[in-house]
């Protein structure tokens, strides 16, 4: 039987209502099982909340403004009915189906003509043959088909389906070992081939391709050294510790024999970053092996020979060109602290020790390219970092290896922090020697030893609609601190409150609103937020000047009148009191 895209949509609200995960994998390799092995890569594909895999290169580019105009075109409906239907819904693919009730189509497309859709919109150049394309695309389906296609091209599916349960479904579809699977997909990024590879029991032959990111081991976060101790137990004398610092976590893909001098950056996120920084991509582009390394890409100081803070990276973050003034105003380096893949083979399933040594080593090899930091000894003080055989382009170094010294004492895990922050970064980490690299893991065998840096008291000013289940309700908050007579905004947050704390703020925001923008509403200011933050920063986004980096919401402080909220001048003396003040940006 030919796959539908109806059958698939079908499965999909079916996934939807089912909290079972047992239940979504045999829903799931039940149905793939009675599809042809090319159709059933798609439709994994698709289960996953993607248009293509992940090696494959193209990108719909096709986003919610793009996609609102064409639900309008084929709704006719104006912006007072889709805004009302998004806020039913909470995702676009959702209210299009409301709004197309009455849309009728004869026949259902097939998963392969929908393959062919998107491949066409992803070759498609300009904005406006895009938004055409996805017109007709869209105008062939159902109600509920053109659902699932806007949440497959937004990427937001919100079956309860993670790419590891597919993963599962199709271990069980075949009759494979779900580790193999893993395995296979970890290595070549390719979901339809790795079924194809499980459908013909060939799964042993995948093999690694670079350019598509693997998962970032996590570590759980602490905030005493007595608290880190107890976590870690009996494997605290096998630990190492590292800063914490204050950039972006990153992939480099390199040394392809495939594609030499290709290099490619990737964030936490999984976003492609290389373009953001091309100093690192003349840098490792000389690497003539495979190599997958993790690390921090930081902002330097010439000067001082250490990082800056998050802050000075920002400018950077996102940008399609970088100028030579950028470039020299922020040099960036890549602090390589893990390596994932080196030598022909995958390194993760080998102890951080051993890791650590792979590192070292190919950190020396690669000194006559790139410019390295000091190797740590295995106890002693953390060593200082320093800087030889200047080869970039620009003269500056591009690479520097994380220093990392074995735990012996209490005393010394906390002199630790206290020199991590001295020198600008954010913390500690810990890390058990002993330990795998477990790509996507938040466990016990990394911890963050990162402690706040204050709290404020602050007003909220502005209440905006959140998504997904939080699409009813006011959940993201502007906030502002006094200025004199005036209120200044300096961060916005939605984590930390329950559902039944924002259910209660909303009811009072709809009564307390001062201006509705649709989205947004301005509101009196009468709800007082403790909030904890990372750092302060400045910045242009408010009217303070200022800007709370990673803001969190502590508790609602009822018991605490407006009048008594902090000041703008607080939040500069924080500023000025940080170990390493973010540049001024």
């Amino acid at each position: 039987m030919p796959a539908t895209l109806a059958q698939f949509a079908e499965l999909c609200e079916r996934l939807a209502e089912t909290g079972s995960k047992l239940q979504k994998r045999a829903l799931m390799s039940e149905y793939l099982r009675g599809l042809s092995v090319p159709e059933a890569g798609l439709a994994a594909l698709y289960l996953a909340g993607v248009p293509f895999p992940e090696t494959d290169g193209r990108e719909l580019k096709v986003g919610g403004a793009l996609l609102s105009r064409v639900l309008a075109r084929l709704s006719g409906a104006g912006q007072p009915a889709m805004h009302a239907a998004y806020r039913r819904h909470g995702d676009l693919g959702g209210a299009a189906q409301d709004l197309l009730q009455t849309h009728n189509v004869a026949g259902s497309l097939l998963l392969p003509e929908v393959a062919a859709s998107f491949a066409a919109i992803a070759a498609a150049g300009k904005p406006a043959a895009k938004e055409q394309l996805t017109l007709d695309l869209l105008q062939r389906a159902t109600p509920r088909e053109i659902k699932y296609l806007i949440k497959i091209m937004l990427g937001d599916m919100r079956t309860g389906i993670q790419v590891s349960l597919v993963e599962e479904a199709i271990a069980a579809a075949y009759e494979s070992l779900i580790g193999e699977v893993r395995r296979a997909r970890m290595l070549n990024g390719n979901l339809p081939e790795v079924l194809e590879l499980a459908a013909g029991g060939r799964l042993a032959e995948a093999r690694m391709k670079l350019f598509h990111p693997l998962g970032f081991m996590l570590a759980s976060p602490v905030e005493t050294v007595e608290e880190a101790l107890e976590r870690f137990g009996p494997l605290i004398q096998e630990a190492q510790f590292e800063d914490k610092y204050d950039g972006v976590r990153a992939q480099i893909h390199c040394g392809s024999p495939e594609d030499p001098g290709r290099v490619a950056l990737f964030s936490r996120s999984r976003e492609d970053m290389t373009v953001s920084f091309p100093e690192i991509v003349e840098a490792f582009g000389g690497v003539d092996e495979p190599l997958v390394l993790d690390g921090e890409i930081l902002a330097w100081s010439r000067t001082e020979d250490r990082a800056l803070p998050f802050s000075s990276l920002q400018a950077r973050l996102g940008r399609k060109r970088v100028t030579t003034e950028m470039r020299a105003s922020v040099p960036v380096v890549f602090m390589a602290f893990d390596v994932l893949y080196a030598g022909g083979a995958m390194t993760m399933e080998q102890p951080l020790h051993q890791r650590r040594r792979v590192l070292e080593d190919l950190v020396e090899r690669e000194r006559p390219r790139t410019i390295v930091g000091s190797r740590s000894t295995v106890s002693g003080e953390q060593g200082e970092l320093h800087f030889e055989m200047p080869t970039a382009a620009d003269g500056f170094p591009r690479l520097v290896l994380a220093p990392a010294v074995q735990l012996e004492s209490v005393e010394q895990l906390e002199q630790a922090y206290v020199d991590a922050r001295a020198r600008g970064n954010e913390g500690v980490m810990l890390k058990a020697r002993q330990s795998l690299y477990q790509p996507g893991r938040r466990g016990l065998a990394w911890l963050k030893l990162k402690r706040e840096l204050a709290t404020l008291d602050v007003v909220v000013t502005a209440a905006e609609y959140g998504h997904g289940k939080r699409a009813g309700w006011l959940s993201d908050y502007t906030f502002a601190v006094r200025d004199g007579d005036v209120l200044r905004n300096v961060g916005k947050a939605y984590s930390g409150v329950t559902d039944e704390d924002i259910a209660r703020l909303t009811r009072f925001f709809l009564e307390h609103t001062l201006e509705d923008y649709g989205y947004v509403r301005a509101v009196e200011p009468l709800v007082v937020l403790e909030v904890a933050f990372n750092n302060v920063m400045r910045s242009d986004r408010h009217d303070s000047g200022f800007a709370l980096r990673f803001p969190r919401i502590l508790r609602i402080r009822d018991d605490k009148p407006v009048s008594e909220i902090d000041t703008l001048e607080r939040v500069a003396e924080i500023y000025q009191s940080q170990p390493d003040r973010p540049v001024d940006g």
